[in-house]
């Protein structure tokens, strides 16, 4: 008798899985993991009580409502958190209410450098306003930052528009910042 139809991916699926974690660095490295839409803030805050480091980009961004304004903090990157984890914690974090997968890349699981998780932290404890779009530009040069608050910031340069703002692209992500500095402040990185 054979198996119900779709019993076989899942079990093949649940193999690959275990294989994949038991094949992840056994020292703490940054993770991006996609979540339901707008589960962001929450997804961190549960892992945080598990002790599990998480961390959301924020922005602060004026909402209006009929009857009143606020200030709140969103996500710069929509349905994204990254997890600083070892093996351990692979399952730990996936069995977390808003957690949906990790990002994958190269058929594996996409390690974020931790110099891209410092920019990014450089970028929200700024006060250059920042926007996050899909990445759908080509590939550039490397750049860095020459001078204000994001001196030595280095990213690959994807666009320069109008002379105030400067698209730099996070690896891994597919997704990239929109500065708005001047292009002046920036360096070609050989």
């Amino acid at each position: 008798m054979s198996p119900e139809p779709g019993v076989a991916s899942v079990r093949e699926g649940q193999n690959q899985t275990k294989r994949v974690a038991r094949n992840l660095p056994a020292t703490l490295a940054w993770y991006a993991v996609y979540t339901r839409s707008r589960w962001e803030k929450k997804l961190m805050l549960m892992l945080n009580e598990k002790g599990i480091e998480a961390y959301v980009p924020l922005r602060k961004a004026l909402h209006h409502w009929s009857d009143r304004k606020k200030l709140i903090d969103e996500p710069i990157i929509r349905s994204y958190c990254f997890v600083r984890i070892t093996s351990r914690d692979y399952y730990e974090v996936l069995n977390t209410p808003g957690a949906v997968r990790y990002v994958w890349f190269s058929g594996k699981p996409a390690v974020i450098p931790e110099r891209q998780i410092d920019t990014l932290k450089a970028v929200t404890g700024s006060d250059v306003p920042v926007t996050c779009i899909p990445d759908t530009f080509e590939t550039g040069v490397r750049v860095r930052i020459t001078a204000g608050q994001l001196i030595g910031l280095e990213g690959e340069l994807i666009s320069i528009s109008n002379k105030k703002k400067v698209i730099i692209r996070i690896d891994h992500l597919n997704q990239v910042l929109t500065l708005s500095i001047s292009p002046l402040l920036i360096e070609r990185i050989r």
